[in-house]
C-alpha cells in the first residue's frame, strides 16, 4: 500500500535551495515547456520516466515538478511504487513558482 505523497510548497523549496539544502528537483514537463520556463533541476519528461529510472538517485530526496502539479503528482506516485522513499510533489508547480517566488520565470 502506497503512502500519500508529501507536498512541498514553492516557499519551502526556495528556502531550502537558498540554505544549501536543495533536494534533487525533477522536472517532468515536455522539452518545449522547459524551453519556455525553468527553475533548474533535471528534465525527464513524464512519459520517459519508466525507461530512465536509473538516472535518478534512490538515496537522494526528489522533488517532482511540472506546470501545475498534476503530472508531477502522478510521477511521484510512480516513483514511490518503484521503491523511491524520499519523494515529494511541488504544490502548484512552476506556475506557483512564477506567481509566488520569481516573476521573471515566464508563465504559459
Amino acid at each position: 500500500m502506497s503512502q500519500a505523497i508529501p507536498q512541498i510548497t514553492v516557499q519551502e523549496l526556495k528556502r531550502r535551495i537558498d540554505a544549501g539544502d536543495a533536494p534533487c528537483v525533477l522536472d517532468v514537463r515536455e522539452p518545449w515547456e522547459h524551453k519556455i520556463a525553468r527553475i533548474g533541476g533535471q528534465l525527464i519528461p513524464m512519459n520517459e520516466i519508466p525507461q530512465r529510472l536509473s538516472e535518478l538517485d534512490r538515496e537522494r530526496e526528489i522533488v517532482v515538478h511540472c506546470h501545475h502539479g498534476i503530472r508531477s503528482q502522478r510521477v511521484a506516485e510512480f516513483l514511490q511504487q518503484s521503491g523511491f522513499t524520499r519523494v515529494s510533489n511541488l504544490s502548484g508547480g512552476i506556475d506557483a513558482w512564477s506567481l509566488q517566488i520569481d516573476p521573471t520565470v515566464p508563465k504559459y
